[in-house]
C-alpha cells in the first residue's frame, strides 16, 4: 500500500533540499552549485525536458513565457518597483486567474501562456509609471499667476516701444535736426531737441 506522505508537497520540498545539499558537497565552484527554487519569490519556475518528452514543444513555451516574466521582474526590481507589489501581481494576476481558468476550463497551456503575457504586460506598464517624472503640480493662486502674466505682457509690450522709439524714431529725428540748418531754423531745431531727448 502506497503511502501519501510521499507525495504530499512538505517531504518533496525536504527531500530536494536534502538531495540539492548532497550534489552541492561535491561542487566547489559556489556559483555552479545547485539552488532549490524559492515558490514565494517573484519568478515562475522553469520546468526540465526529458528526452523523448512527446510535450517538450509544449513545455518549451510554457518555459519562455515564464523567462519573459522572470525577466520583466528582474526590470521591475530594478526600475524601483518593490518586491511586495511584484508579489502581488504574480498572485493576482497569474496564480488567481490560472486558478480560476483551470476550475472552469480545465488545464489549457494556451490559456496559462496568455495570462503570464498579460501579468507581464501589467508589470511593464508599473515599470512606464515608475520611469515616468510625476506630473508638476501647480501651486501660484490662479488669480496671482493671470495678474503676473498680464504684467509680463505689459512689459512685453513697453519692451517694443522702447525699441521702436531707439531703433527708428530716434534715427528719423536725428536725420531731422541735421537737415535743419540756417539762421531762421533757431526755434524748430531746439523743439527736434527736446523730442529726441525725451526719446532716449
Amino acid at each position: 500500500m502506497k503511502d501519501d506522505k510521499f507525495k504530499s508537497e512538505p517531504f518533496l520540498r525536504e527531500i530536494k533540499e536534502i538531495y540539492t545539499d548532497l550534489i552541492n558537497r561535491h561542487i566547489s565552484d559556489s556559483e555552479q552549485q545547485l539552488k532549490v527554487f524559492d515558490k514565494n519569490s517573484v519568478y515562475l519556475p522553469t520546468k526540465k525536458i526529458g528526452k523523448n518528452n512527446p510535450k517538450a514543444a509544449e513545455i518549451e513555451a510554457d518555459n519562455t513565457a515564464r523567462q519573459e516574466w522572470n525577466r520583466t521582474a528582474d526590470m521591475a526590481l530594478i526600475s524601483g518597483v518593490s518586491e511586495a507589489t511584484i508579489l502581488e501581481v504574480k498572485q493576482t494576476e497569474i496564480h488567481e486567474k490560472a486558478s480560476q481558468s483551470i476550475k472552469s476550463k480545465g488545464w489549457l497551456p494556451n490559456l496559462f501562456r496568455g495570462i503570464v503575457a498579460k501579468a507581464k504586460d501589467f508589470l511593464q506598464n508599473l515599470i512606464r509609471e515608475k520611469d515616468m517624472p510625476p506630473k508638476p503640480t501647480l501651486d501660484i493662486d490662479m488669480a496671482e499667476f493671470r495678474h503676473m502674466r498680464n504684467l509680463m505682457i505689459k512689459v512685453q509690450d513697453k519692451a517694443k516701444e522702447i525699441k521702436n522709439l531707439q531703433d527708428k524714431v530716434l534715427p528719423q529725428l536725428q536725420q531731422q535736426l541735421a537737415d535743419t540748418k540756417g539762421f531762421f531754423k533757431g526755434k524748430e531745431r531746439k523743439a527736434l531737441e527736446v523730442k529726441i531727448k525725451e526719446t532716449h
